[in-house]
């Protein structure tokens, strides 16, 4: 075997505790090299009485390794632990003090997870869980009051450019959201809604203030109130990278230069402020003058963050915060923010906007979860027919090995947003690979977000484009459409295998554009078959047992001797499940 393969460090992703009582432990080994790894396991004050070997299971596979996986309850809560590695007649042990091929006496030497603190377990919201969520631009969902109209609102439906509005408001999210209900959503992102200048409102005046073209305070609270009754979460955007530059403080700092009061509150490189050569003075999100960044390191700067962050939790009972251009804020900001936040409601989810490895914020003392754009660009490649059923496989292991478990479990999965194409335009038009990728994000690991319009078949480009107005008349919208989606979150929300069961690959080949996957836990098995190619398939696995039926008509689906043969359509998918004897 390549000993240089092999992998383990006793924390983060390879070594933590679930839950007050269990730790996951993870082994990395080179791909298809191994026969089986064994978890040796015990108490190091109590090593004979206490020891317990466990074989792990390949729980995931990516281009060039194999990752091996168990759950471990320790008696007292403390761990002592190494590796046994077998692969034919050669076995190593690998534990804290090096690889070899000696038996190390334990626990000397050994791998260790001195002891569960309760404290110390990253807990992210069970309801997080089972959300289902829709991201709402208001600017572009509904007008529901033409009285609040900015100067100069166009028509409904125009065509969306940087600057310009069309009038939606939140009195138009409080007349839809029976809408939502109807669909199945229980979770609502709203990207920023306080006062700014923009049409996406990413550029913040007054932190405590609802645009007054959105409604007031009060309407924002009367819209939480309303979506809880419902039965729906509601998270807001929180914007504490920059502000606008009619932000009164920034506006100080530009009258009165380096005799500010809140000179330090931004970065500023070089006084006056101002934009020399294109690039200003002063840094900012990307290079747009107007929108100056943030000192968090400043302690002003922190509390009066922190006390915006504290003041809605507190003020509309919000359940969470999404934190833009979060990977460019320091990290002890986070942390505080953290601790803050959760002080107010324990239950609060926050999620990062970071769109690549985000395990420095998952770790427990920052983000509950970040927006999985490497998830969106792996799910739309592969259905978009730019890889092979194996490539894609190595892929979504590879994005699964990134993070513990109970992050994978509330990562905020999303196949497009206001920063991307709209889904439908990202997969060519074609409905058909626009409900295989929507049938493989409700029946995959996270917390699945759905951009509005998207479930009527909206299109669009990147921004501007993809922030067009809602469609809210019938005859224009993708009924057919709305009614898979209907059905999919129905689906998952029915069957907790669906959001917190394992996940695995049962088939997937190189050249061959179709998968094999199942979610399971102790009570319901489920099997999922795509075909994506744009030929008729008949997709094989074997399968013993035989009280199967199709999970969304209830038919029975049999094996013929030992073997389940599943014909598809075209982009084509079936789902199978059968209930498991407790």
């Amino acid at each position: 075997m390549l000993l240089e393969a092999l992998y383990h460090v006793p924390r983060d992703k390879w070594a933590y505790a679930y839950d007050p009582h269990t730790i996951h432990l993870r082994v990395r080994t080179k791909k298809n090299d191994i026969d089986s790894v064994v978890a040796m396991t015990g108490d190091k004050y109590d090593w004979d009485r206490t020891y317990f070997e466990i074989t792990m299971e390949k729980s995931a596979s990516d281009d060039m390794f194999d990752y091996y996986e168990c759950h471990v309850k320790p008696k007292y809560k403390r761990l002592s632990y190494g590796f046994r590695i077998h692969a034919g007649d050669e076995t190593v042990y690998m534990v804290d003090s090096g690889i070899g091929w000696d038996y190390p006496h334990p626990p000397a030497g050994y791998f260790e997870f001195p002891y569960i603190h309760e404290i110390d377990v990253f807990k992210v919201p069970e309801w997080a869980k089972e959300a289902v969520f829709y991201q709402i631009m208001t600017e572009r969902f509904a007008n529901g009051d033409p009285g609040n109209d900015p100067e100069g609102t166009e028509p409904w439906g125009g065509q969306p450019k940087v600057d310009n509005f069309f009038g939606g408001d939140l009195q138009g999210v409080l007349d839809h959201l029976d809408d939502l209900v109807h669909l199945g959503v229980n979770a609502i992102y709203f990207t920023p809604l306080f006062r700014s200048p923009s049409n996406h409102k990413y550029d913040t005046v007054d932190y405590k203030q609802v645009d007054p073209h959105f409604g007031d305070n009060e309407l924002l609270k009367k819209v939480v109130d309303t979506c809880h009754a419902k039965g729906i979460r509601v998270m807001l955007d929180a914007v504490f990278n920059h502000c606008s530059d009619q932000f009164p403080p920034f506006q100080d700092v530009l009258k009165n230069g380096e005799k500010s009061r809140y000179a330090e509150w931004f970065h500023v490189n070089d006084f006056p402020c101002e934009i020399r050569d294109g690039i200003p003075t002063y840094d900012t999100f990307g290079f747009f003058g107007n929108m100056p960044k943030f000192n968090t390191a400043n302690p002003e700067v922190k509390a009066y963050l922190l006390d915006v962050a504290e003041y809605w939790i507190k003020e509309i009972k919000l359940d969470g915060w999404r934190l833009d251009v979060a990977n460019e804020i320091d990290h002890h900001f986070w942390r505080d923010f953290r601790q803050v936040v959760k002080k107010a409601n324990p239950d609060a989810y926050i999620v990062g906007e970071v769109w690549s490895d985000s395990l420095l914020w998952l770790i427990g003392d920052q983000f509950d979860s970040v927006m999985n754009y490497p998830f969106a660009d792996k799910v739309l490649e592969f259905f978009n027919g730019q890889m092979d059923g194996l490539t894609f496989a190595n892929r979504i292991g590879a994005l699964l090995m990134r993070y513990p478990q109970q992050t994978n479990e509330v990562v905020f999965n999303l196949l497009c947003s206001h920063d991307t194409p709209r889904l439908l335009t990202r997969v060519g038009g074609d409905t058909r690979r626009m409900k295989l990728t929507v049938a493989f994000l409700f029946t995959f690991m996270g917390t699945p977000c759905i951009f509005y319009g998207d479930e009527i078949g909206l299109t669009g480009d990147g921004d501007p484009d993809c922030r067009k107005c809602m469609e809210w008349d019938p005859d224009k919208q993708d009924r057919d459409l709305y009614e898979f989606y209907g059905s999919m979150i129905a689906l998952r929300k029915k069957h907790p295998a669906l959001r917190q069961g394992r996940f695995r690959f049962l088939q997937a080949r190189h050249h061959d554009p179709s998968i094999v996957y199942e979610r399971a836990d102790d009570k319901m098995h489920f099997i999922i078959w795509m075909n994506n190619s744009d030929r008729p398939r008949t997709l094989s696995h074997p399968i013993v047992t035989t009280d199967w039926v199709d999970a969304l008509t209830e038919e029975p689906v049999k094996p013929e001797k030992g073997t389940m043969h599943i014909e598809l359509e075209p982009f084509g998918f079936r789902i199978i499940r059968r209930k498991l004897k407790n």
